[in-house]
């Protein structure tokens, strides 16, 4: 079902796939053991807790549909209990699903069917992001900071829950701060970063919502402020 794809040099990253379609399951499995990870799988979410208390995983394959418990109260428990980023992986990529998926705490959403090489090149993604690289490096605007090696974002020194989404947003005004963005601009690069559609109202409630966690007054923003006919802009 997969094609055997040449492996990176890099520690086996370990993997917990929770999936209830077991030819998915199957070849998944062997699939990504090829590919240089290790992959244990449940069927739903009790035997996800389960193996989640016995063993230490780099990362979550979640479907959202499953025979016992569903995707998102698995993200749930797991992002109260655990610091693991989830990637969702399940047929369900309508616009609600993707959003709900997202504002949960969700790293990244996949939709089924997807493309092997898409799928290892994402979760490799992830794990870099979620962990860090190397090397730490610090964005700061006024009282905002962030730690990208981390992901960790700290308004006044306390942490800032930011969904993945929103995250990327607030990390491309960083790296374009002082310029103008076009809201078309902003839509065309988080479809590159998430690889996911983002229409322009979604970019407008994610906005507004990363003001609402960010700026000390949502309605007189001073972090990302509105350029109104041109779009928005981040301040050196």
């Amino acid at each position: 079902m997969f094609q055997n794809l040449q492996k990176d040099s890099q520690m086996r990253n370990k993997v917990l796939l929770v999936e209830d379609d077991h030819l998915i399951v199957e070849n998944l499995t062997e699939f990504l053991t090829r590919e240089g990870f290790e992959i244990r799988s449940a069927d739903g979410q009790q035997k996800a807790m389960e193996l989640l208390e016995e063993h230490k995983f780099d990362l979550i394959l979640l479907d959202i549909t499953l025979a016992q418990g569903n995707g998102y109260s698995v993200c749930t428990a797991v992002k109260a209990l655990y610091h693991i980023p989830i990637i969702f992986l399940t047929a369900l990529d309508d616009e609600f699903s993707v959003v709900t998926g997202l504002d949960m705490g969700a790293d990244d959403y996949i939709s089924k069917p997807f493309r092997p090489r898409e799928l290892v090149s994402r979760m490799r993604m992830v794990i870099r992001r979620f962990y860090g690289e190397k090397e730490k490096i610090q964005l700061q605007t006024g009282k905002l900071e962030i730690d990208t090696a981390r992901g960790i974002v700290k308004k006044n020194g306390q942490e800032v829950f930011l969904t993945s989404l929103e995250y990327r947003l607030l990390l491309l005004f960083f790296q374009k701060k002082g310029k103008v963005l076009s809201r078309d601009y902003i839509l065309e690069e988080l479809w590159d970063i998430a690889g996911e559609y983002v229409n322009d109202n979604t970019l407008t409630v994610y906005i507004k919502r990363l003001r609402e966690k960010i700026e000390d007054s949502p309605q007189n923003p001073q972090i990302i402020k509105t350029v109104r006919g041109l779009g928005y802009k981040m301040e050196e």
